[in-house]
């Protein structure tokens, strides 16, 4: 197996550094540790990782300032956050400052996993558009961007509000980017709630990989896009119109819609 990247794990707890060193190191990859985030920006200062997986909950700096103080020094590795206080307030809250991902403590070894293939992959679209900036080529062919009037939650998915109150929810073609091509996809039922920042579809890929799809916005479901259920690659070839996953009734639009970015204020 080849070298898939160099990560720096960020928590105060010993037995989940070194859970986590034991995990990716097995899949290749190679692991720096720091016991807070004052160490974790010194060790940014002096060294490029490929990622980075930090705990919320930390003394002196918690993840949140971590988090603003990456962006105001310009750091550009991609941040999975953490935590064992599994709050929808967290991980919505994490999504909005930047981060990537949200992984929920305890997590298994295929959970982080499929986090941290997602985010080499994310890496490597945002060095290609670079790459393709520096010698003035045409970036948007590496994703296509959310369309203006909708408004996203991290990067992985997406809500457009209609006129009768109601709402469709789908992903991001970036999201789709950093999986592999789509096997089946596994819906909740009609009537259901689902829960802004919590799981609400998950996507089997053909290399056996199980992603968990996160929703933008809470509401009940009333309606879910029985095309695409019924022809699951629809989501890779249309997913902002053709593609959508379910149509819901908000229960907090105005309150939630603080915790989004307008796609109008794009790029990703």
């Amino acid at each position: 197996m080849s070298y898939r990247g160099n990560i720096l794990v960020i928590d105060d707890e010993q037995v989940i550094l070194n859970a986590v060193k034991k995990i990716c190191s097995a899949e290749n990859y190679y692991v720096e540790e720091s016991p807070d985030a004052k160490d974790a920006l010194n060790k940014l200062g002096k060294k490029k990782f490929d990622l980075v997986l930090c705990d919320i909950m930390m003394p002196e700096i918690d993840g949140f300032k971590f988090l603003d103080e990456i962006h105001s020094k310009k750091i550009e590795s991609p941040v999975i956050m953490t935590t064992g206080y599994s709050t929808v307030e967290n991980a919505v809250t994490s999504l909005y400052k930047g981060a990537i991902d949200f992984i929920p403590k305890p997590f298994t070894a295929d959970e982080l996993l499929t986090s941290l293939s997602r985010g080499i992959k994310y890496l490597e679209i945002q060095n290609n558009i670079k790459e393709s900036e520096r010698f003035n080529r045409n970036s948007t062919l590496l994703y296509v961007p959310c369309p203006s009037k909708y408004y996203r939650l991290g990067y992985a998915t997406w809500v457009s509000l209609e006129t009768k109150g109601t709402a469709i929810i789908g992903i991001t073609d970036l999201f789709l980017k950093t999986i592999e091509s789509v096997s089946d996809i596994q819906f909740m039922k009609l009537d259901e709630e689902i829960i802004q920042g919590i799981s609400c579809l998950q996507i089997i890929c053909t290399d056996g990989q199980m992603h968990q799809v996160i929703a933008t916005v809470s509401g009940r479901i009333i309606e879910i896009n029985e095309e695409l259920v019924n022809n699951k690659t629809i989501v890779e070839k249309d997913p902002y119109f053709k593609g959508w996953l379910y149509r819901i009734i908000p229960n907090d639009i105005d309150y939630e819609l603080k915790h989004l970015t307008p796609c109008s204020s794009d790029r990703i």
